[in-house]
């Protein structure tokens, strides 16, 4: 391995400065012997393979006392020294990659994440990225594996681990529905993976129990002020029969105050019956008003889904979200991940705002059909996506469109859209 060649040229270095204190020795030693020697002494350097040389008049490598001069030859030792760190003993991006996937398999997850923090430092790459975010995991670190996640999609927006993963750090940050939209989005791009399909099916399941929690949490709050409530009023109306002696006459008040309980309980039920629904509701209401507050430019097909999904029902906020993302982006932006149904949707989309923007629509539809696989997409759309598009064209884009350079584009695109297998 490199470091163990590093560790051995270190050694032979600090062999080669031991020998050189040893010549320093032997000088000390031989200086009053040599006291008439010619000043083209021969330098016999140690027997372990270094050459011998003559050494020149204007040598200054040694002092006046035969010593050898350290700092005046510190230059020329930190330029050997140098000469042994060599491209085959640098650490590399990928060898700090592999080191960490073998902590990894010892369970040593904090050195796991040492290594593959220096990869990410030296190249950063999704699958460092991925791979540390799964020890980060392991560590019980969510929120630094949901980061590193993000990462890896920033990198690689396709990349089932990093989608599988953030998911799970996900669903451990109680984020359930960002951590099924992960999921959901990593079973388009592969929907036969079985792994990703039972993930996907536990975060629903969740979810779904999360959500009947907080409703059933809800009517249970509902009920019990109902009942306080009963119970004081039936209070009251015991305080206003008390000064009544006659027996008959409690009997009336009681069959009275019954009727009239019984009768405001089937009132209360009646206004109770949709709590859920009205708090679902608003809730939706405020989501979708702050999500067009929020409309950004998506970078990659998860983050428009996401947001396109998030404004659901609401055909103006979607068009705003569509204006924002330049025509000729869009086959960068969904490269392989655009689904039949993302695509209907957002043709539908281009159509109701075709009339007042016809040039702009028409550079949406122009682009659609430069992202990878779309003629495959077309191919595959079911009988209704089929009928819509064909009735899109004839109701909406050929019949609206006045100009004849608009006409001859949009006849051209319908057979590209709309034309039979």
């Amino acid at each position: 391995m490199a470091s163990k060649h590093s560790r051995d040229q270190a050694l032979d270095f600090q062999g080669f400065l031991n020998d050189l204190q040893d010549w320093e020795l032997s000088l000390d030693k031989d200086k009053k012997m040599k006291l008439q020697s010619s000043d083209k002494e021969e330098l016999k350097i140690s027997d372990k393979g270094r050459p011998t040389g003559k050494r020149p008049l204007n040598d200054t490598s040694t002092t006046g006392s035969g010593k050898y001069d350290y700092l005046h030859n510190y230059d020329k030792l930190s330029s050997l020294s140098s000469n042994f760190v060599t491209e085959e003993n640098m650490p590399d991006a990928a060898s700090e990659k592999e080191l960490g996937n073998e902590y990894f398999k010892q369970k040593k997850f904090k050195e796991a994440i040492d290594c593959y923090s220096r990869s990410i430092a030296l190249s950063p790459t999704a699958v460092a990225h991925a791979n540390r975010a799964m020890a980060y995991l392991k560590i019980k670190k969510f929120q630094e594996a949901e980061d590193d996640c993000t990462e890896a999609l920033n990198l690689d927006d396709r990349y089932i681990k990093a989608y599988s993963r953030r998911a799970t750090a996900r669903k451990e940050l109680g984020k359930l529905k960002e951590s099924i939209e992960d999921a959901e989005f990593a079973l388009r791009l592969e929907p036969d993976n079985q792994e990703i399909k039972k993930q996907h099916a536990e975060l629903k399941s969740l979810y779904e129990k999360e959500i009947l929690q907080k409703a059933s949490g809800v009517l249970r709050k509902s009920m019990q002020g109902a009942q306080e409530e009963g119970k004081s009023e039936t209070k009251e109306n015991g305080l206003g029969v008390q000064s009544v002696s006659n027996s008959t006459q409690r009997t009336g008040v009681a069959a009275v105050q019954g009727h009239q309980t019984k009768r405001n309980n089937r009132t209360r039920k009646e206004e109770m019956k949709d709590p859920v629904q009205e708090l679902a509701s608003r809730a939706a209401s405020r989501a979708m008003a702050e999500a067009a507050k929020n409309i950004s430019p998506p970078n990659t097909a998860y983050q428009f889904e996401v947001s396109w999904r998030a404004l659901s029902g609401d055909r103006a906020l979607q068009a705003q979200l569509l204006k924002v993302t330049s025509p000729s982006a869009l086959p960068q932006i969904f490269k392989n991940a655009l689904s039949a149904s993302m695509l209907v949707d957002i043709v539908k989309c281009v159509a109701a705002f075709f009339r007042e923007e016809a040039e702009l629509a028409i550079k949406y539809l122009e682009n659609l059909t430069k992202v990878p696989r779309f003629d495959m997409l077309i191919m595959f759309l079911s009988p209704t996506d089929k009928a819509d598009l064909l009735r899109l064209w004839d109701e909406v884009f050929c019949k609206e469109a006045s100009p004849i350079e608009c006409a001859e584009i949009l006849n051209n695109l319908r057979s590209v859209y709309c034309h039979k297998n």
